[in-house]
C-alpha cells in the first residue's frame, strides 16, 4: 500500500518536489526510519534530511516525533521549524 509524503518550504525547494506517493518499504515503521530511508536516496536527500538538521514531522496532520508509528495509507509531512513574529 501507498504512503503519501509532503515536503514544505525549504525542504520542497531543496528536494525539487512537494509531494510523492511511495510503497511503504519493509522495516520502515516510524517517522525516523522513514526519514533515514529517504536520506539514502542521494546526497541532496541526505543533506536535507540529515539527523542534525531541524526538521519537523506530522503524521495524518498531527504533529509527530521520531518514534511516531507510520503505516500504509498515512500522510507524512516534513517541514522546517517555523518562527512567528
Amino acid at each position: 500500500m501507498k504512503l503519501r509524503i509532503l515536503y514544505f518550504a525549504s525542504l520542497r525547494e531543496a528536494l525539487g518536489t512537494d509531494r510523492e506517493e511511495i510503497d511503504l518499504p519493509a522495516g520502515v515503521t516510524d517517522a525516523q526510519s522513514l526519514r533515514d530511508w529517504l536520506s539514502q536516496r542521494g546526497e541532496t536527500w541526505q543533506q536535507t534530511l540529515a539527523a542534525q538538521r531541524a526538521v519537523r514531522v506530522a503524521v495524518n496532520q498531527s504533529m509527530a516525533h521520531a518514534a511516531t508509528p507510520i503505516k500504509a495509507g498515512d500522510e507524512v509531512a516534513f517541514f522546517p521549524p517555523v518562527t512567528g513574529g
